[in-house]
């Protein structure tokens, strides 16, 4: 029933969860936030949640206060007694670190999804994973929504001639591919060599990209490097220009100063991350309409694969 929903909202996804709890016609239950001196996080349901069907609203970016501020959320509402908690998580966390790629690092994507479910999470919904796997490292329900249904009406609207979409590295063909098939696309494919994490030490690509315009597609930029230098590397060989499309905006170190340089005409992403600063060249599309459909369909136990393009 409706009266059962209740949803709440972490500290660092607050503007996004009250859009959410605005689409779908509820207000955002109380709940308050305390930190003590040394940085504890304590939290507590300012309403009785016995019975209810509780959305925690709360993306893990960095720091892992966030993570675990979700973490004690789902843990107070357990103990609360609530019939059932959905960790609606906007931006997955830990999500690079999904595949043991070499000696001795662990599966960090793995060990959260198993930290969400000891702390008593009965469902998870989050958007563009970095890996689709990472759906079977949990034991319990996962809405795993698209970016795409939001996404791809706005490339659509931009009428580019001669578009070509771009995958900024192998692992990201896939969905490259994807995007293409629907916009009747060509498709250029990077391939970068990393001396390390965040930085590219060389780029090209694979496919036609004189007199194109490009649209290069990624799940979340972080330093803005691979896809600046992309950008750089495609208007050097005759791009007549480039966009880039990532879900998640971390944006973190000089970010924002590589993009409002680089050739990038924009920068779309989704507010899965509130930005930290503004920046003309970047366009946030909201997802809060998506989550608050997805949330009905779920609490109504209705499909909700007709959500998806992709």
């Amino acid at each position: 029933m409706e009266t059962d929903v209740r949803l709440f909202s972490g500290s660092v996804t607050k503007t996004l969860a009250e859009q959410i709890a605005n689409s779908y016609g509820k207000k955002l239950g109380n709940i308050s936030h305390y930190r003590f001196s040394d940085g504890e996080i304590q939290v507590s349901y300012e309403e009785s949640i016995r019975g209810q069907s509780v959305f925690v609203i709360q993306s893990t970016t960095p720091p892992a206060d966030n993570l675990m501020e979700l973490l004690i959320m789902i843990d107070a509402a357990k103990r609360a007694s609530a019939k059932e908690i959905i960790a609606v998580i906007p931006y997955f966390g830990y999500a690079r670190q999904d595949r043991k790629d070499q000696p001795r690092v662990a599966i960090g994507a793995k060990l959260v999804a198993d930290m969400l479910a000891v702390a008593g999470a009965t469902r998870v919904m989050t958007m563009d994973l970095h890996a689709d796997q990472i759906q079977g490292f949990f034991d319990i329900p996962v809405d795993h929504l698209y970016a795409s249904s939001i996404f791809l009406p706005y490339i659509q609207g931009l009428e580019l001639p001669n578009l070509t979409i771009a995958a900024p590295d192998m692992g990201g063909s896939k969905r490259a591919n994807a995007y293409a098939k629907h916009l009747k696309a060509e498709i250029v494919i990077c391939y970068k060599q990393r001396t390390k994490a965040n930085v590219v030490d060389h780029m090209t690509a694979i496919g036609e990209i004189e007199g194109r315009n490009i649209v290069l597609l990624d799940d979340l930029v972080d330093t803005g490097g691979t896809l600046c230098k992309a950008a750089d590397m495609m208007m050097e060989r005759g791009a007549l220009s480039v966009r880039a499309v990532c879900s998640h905006a971390l944006l973190s170190g000089k970010a924002y100063e590589n993009i409002q340089n680089s050739k990038l005409t924009e920068l779309i992403v989704t507010d899965t991350v509130p930005l930290k600063q503004q920046c003309e060249k970047i366009k946030v599309l909201s997802v809060a309409d998506l989550f608050a459909k997805v949330i009905h369909s779920v609490q109504h136990y209705e499909s909700i694969s007709s959500n998806f393009i992709m």
